[in-house]
């Protein structure tokens, strides 16, 4: 079984010189962060100082500005500029990690499919997510045939309802918010010939800067003068659910500054705001942790994957479940920032999922 991993790459080109390769100068800057140390930062990562040494000075030449501040008693730290690259990188991959991971498992099944004959797969579609990313590294350490295609929940569950994939993955808040976000999705979903497992609870809310700097606290506060906004794609559940939240609190998206300003994944918008470029943005909590911002949560939702009944009793698809209902599973997802796995790996009607409302 062949494994494809896709890695983002970027390079710059100035008028006169050479394209510059960022990778290995990314990684040193990285490691410098860390370490404080031109020295120990070219030494962790496998380069002689002299290479490290004029590498640094060939970027700075470059730009025309410094990359290194070098304070008595404070080793040495990176300037804005380096800083700014930095965030830049991790901006990146933010952004294109869903649509590469995509595009691997497709090769992956490509080339399975051609070496090694036709075989069958789970074939997976969901809102990019972390319980979803954690689930996908446990279905790959076990060796499962996997197709994953991320997608806007919508998207996921109307496919589902094609036939185009085993399990569909979406997402739906707790309280007065649920029945708006079920009719959308129980317009693919039929309670006969389909199922929910529930995958877990998470915490959506508001990203910011450190220290609260904007004293931001709720929507209200994205309506004011000075605050930039980033927010999530059109047609994402997050965005949908915003939206929903707008209209009950009577605030127009048309009052936010920024509120057409997307990006593709939680990571993205959180590296987003960590890189100065906005003060808020909104949400699943995580990506705020990983990112250094303070979360502000406003309201808790549930994600499940959709699955016709008829496919609970194929052995592939029993396999996917028997890690989501595993411990070991269940560990890694509380683990997560915001998450609780109290009912991971669940089998619910949508009736028991979502009561009268769900019984369609």
């Amino acid at each position: 079984m062949y494994k494809v991993t896709i890695q983002p790459h970027w390079e710059i080109t100035s008028d006169t010189d050479a394209p510059l390769d960022t990778a290995v100068l990314l990684e040193l800057l990285t490691a410098i962060q860390k370490t404080g140390s031109i020295a120990k930062a070219a030494q962790a990562i496998g380069l002689s100082y002299r290479y490290a040494w004029g590498l640094l000075r060939d970027v700075e030449k470059l730009f025309g500005d410094s990359l290194m501040d070098k304070g008595r008693g404070r080793g040495t730290v990176l300037t804005p500029l380096a800083e700014k690259l930095i965030w830049a990188d991790r901006r990146v991959a933010a952004r294109l990690s869903p649509l590469l991971e995509s595009l691997s498992s497709e090769l992956e099944r490509e080339l399975n499919r051609m070496t090694a004959g036709k075989s069958k797969a789970v074939r997976l579609h969901a809102s990019h997510g972390f319980a979803v990313a954690a689930l996908l590294a446990k279905i790959n350490q076990a060796q499962l045939p996997i197709e994953l295609r991320y997608r806007h929940s919508t998207d996921a569950v109307a496919a589902l309802s094609r036939q185009e994939c085993d399990l569909a993955g979406f997402h739906v808040p707790l309280g007065e918010f649920e029945p708006a976000a079920v009719a959308l999705y129980t317009q693919w979903l039929n309670k006969k010939t389909h199922k929910l497992i529930h995958l877990a609870v998470r915490h959506q809310g508001l990203f910011v800067a450190p220290g609260n700097p904007q004293g931001i606290h709720g929507l209200k506060d994205l309506t004011r003068d000075g605050v930039r906004f980033v927010n999530r794609q059109a047609g994402s559940g997050t965005r949908m659910l915003l939206e929903l939240m707008l209209a009950g609190a009577s605030l127009s998206p048309n009052d936010i500054n920024g509120f057409e300003n997307a990006e593709f994944t939680h990571s993205a918008v959180a590296a987003y705001i960590a890189s100065g470029m906005a003060e808020v943005g909104f949400g699943v909590q995580t990506p705020a942790e990983r990112f250094g911002l303070e979360f502000i949560p406003l309201v808790r939702e549930r994600y499940f994957f959709a699955v016709p009944v008829a496919a609970l009793d194929d052995p592939l698809v029993q396999q996917v479940i028997t890690i989501l209902q595993s411990d070991a599973f269940r560990e890694e997802v509380n683990a997560l920032a915001g998450y609780d796995a109290t009912d991971t790996g669940k089998i619910l009607s949508l009736a028991e999922a979502f009561g009268s409302s769900g019984a369609h």
